[in-house]
């Protein structure tokens, strides 16, 4: 179903003005952009267009009142700047399984002032070397990056978020993964902090 009709639907005969909480998910935008949504939508909280085939954001409407977006498994691999133009009070924002591979590309979100939790996962840029390290540096407002904060605790509310996604076989496995490498990081340096009190 094309995403104009979508929206349609999920208004169900009442106004944008009246929508907090819109999901379009799976639908198809018909060229790579944001379609049907305006600046009408004027009380907009949550906006989830979860694999919809978005290639760019510029069309997306100003939503001042947007605190959660979800963008994951779209071919996003730039555009990000628009979000500190439209969306400027986003807390939390899912771009896992897009097509971002650096970091001059997520330095866009510096001005969402708000954000604190950013999901990358599944990106290529996840496979830089110190990743996690350089995007909490680019960005320090952001406290959660893939669910984990900078001590490698998991979020709790994420927790419940993530068990509800489906992933697949290679995503499953990934995930794992980085829960093991954090693991083995957060008991390294648990370590090195009893050494450390030993020679004190």
């Amino acid at each position: 179903m094309e995403m104009k009709k979508r929206i349609v639907l999920e208004l169900r005969n009442r106004s944008p003005a009246e929508i907090a909480e819109l999901v379009v998910d799976n639908c198809r935008s018909t060229d790579g952009e944001v379609e049907g949504l305006s600046d009408e939508f004027t009380e907009l909280e949550f906006l989830s267009m979860v694999n919809v085939g978005l290639n760019s954001l510029a069309k997306l409407p100003a939503l001042p009142k947007l605190r959660k977006l979800e963008l994951s498994d779209n071919n996003l691999s730039g555009s990000l700047e628009t979000l500190s133009q439209k969306c400027p009070n986003l807390t939390y924002l899912n771009l896992s399984g897009n097509k971002i591979k650096d970091l001059s590309t997520v330095e866009a979100l510096q001005q969402l002032k708000s954000l604190q939790s950013l999901d990358l996962f599944n990106c290529e840029i996840t496979c830089l070397e110190d990743y996690r390290d350089s995007v909490f540096e680019l960005l320090p407002q952001v406290t959660y990056l893939d669910g984990f904060d900078q001590e490698d605790n998991e979020g709790a509310r994420l927790r419940g978020r993530r068990r509800r996604r489906r992933w697949d076989g290679a995503g499953r496995r990934s995930m794992m993964t980085m829960k093991m490498k954090m693991r083995m990081r957060k008991d390294q340096r648990e370590e090195r902090t009893r050494t450390k009190m030993r020679e004190e």
